[in-house]
């Protein structure tokens, strides 16, 4: 089973969010603020995360670039859901490694085909590395 890992401060988007991914067969797991988020990222390793920017203690961004910079943690898909609009933060979004930038309000169909289509690709890599070696 997939895990997703949730990082948000606002609970009722988290809450939205684990209910409907686990509907769809994912395990999530979820922080409310970038600390917790950072440390269980590192604890649990998620096939996927879906990052919010502006938190307390760590930001998005900074989370997203420390997993991102780090061998162990790189290949971690990161989808950042912001109410960040700004042609800027989506740029520093992806500088600091988030594979995609969706934008709050989200439309829930969006965000699960996105995680689908990441979660896939991640696993024919893993599938094509195994091959190589």
């Amino acid at each position: 089973m997939k895990k997703i890992l949730l990082v948000d401060d606002e609970q009722d988007i988290v809450e939205t969010l684990k209910f409907v991914l686990e509907g769809e067969g994912y395990t999530c797991y979820c922080a409310y603020n970038g600390e917790d988020g950072l440390k269980l990222a590192k604890e649990i390793i998620p096939d996927l995360m879906i990052l919010d920017v502006m938190m307390p203690k760590i930001n998005g961004f900074k989370i997203s670039r420390l997993l991102k910079f780090d061998a162990k943690y790189k290949d971690i898909p990161i989808i950042m859901l912001t109410a960040r609009i700004q042609d800027s933060d989506r740029q520093i979004g992806e500088e600091t490694g988030a594979d995609v930038y969706i934008t709050k309000p989200f439309d829930l169909d969006e965000v699960l085909s996105t995680v689908a289509k990441l979660i896939n690709n991640k696993s024919e890599k893993e599938e094509q590395k195994e091959q190589e070696e």
